[in-house]
């Protein structure tokens, strides 16, 4: 992490292993039209995603959910669609649909077989204690995704 984009001026971080974190900050990059995150660190990318639980109760879950939020959930499960897409070779889609409330769900497909599906629910609070629950929970998705797609190769390609 370089002195420019760090948040208190150290360069004390640790290079990000994750094969599923990378696949994250390569989606977030992949939408940066601006260039903005050109020059930023991966853990700077990754920051909005931790979410303490003393933040969590913070945030009030009156109103719509706020488009930054939004793009995390976007971008976290287009990760797990490429980062499963990368390991099978089936082209694997997203569906988010969020409520105005924060209710709803997120789907990973590929052909007509659903290779990863989670249930939002308060989606305003969407985030992680920390990077390795980030990286742990969507390399659970990844590997069960990957493990239906190995499974069920026919349904993936109709």
């Amino acid at each position: 992490m370089s002195e420019n984009n760090s948040v208190n001026g150290t360069a004390t971080s640790t290079p990000i292993t994750s094969a599923f974190l990378k696949a994250l900050v390569q989606q977030i990059r992949a939408q940066d039209t601006y260039g903005t995150y050109r020059n930023w660190a991966d853990e700077l990318i990754l920051k909005p995603f931790i979410v303490t639980k003393q933040k969590k109760r913070e945030i009030s879950i009156e109103g719509e959910v706020d488009l930054a939020t939004i793009s995390r959930i976007n971008a976290f499960f287009r990760a797990v669609a490429s980062s499963i897409e990368k390991e099978t070779g089936l082209i694997s889609h997203v569906v988010v649909d969020l409520g105005h409330e924060g209710f709803g769900w997120a789907l990973v497909f590929s052909g007509r077989l659903l290779l990863a599906v989670k249930t939002l629910r308060d989606a305003h609070r969407y985030g992680f204690d920390s990077l390795e629950k980030l990286a742990e929970e969507g390399e659970s998705f990844v590997n069960k995704g990957i493990d239906l797609a190995k499974r069920f190769p026919e349904v993936g390609n109709i």
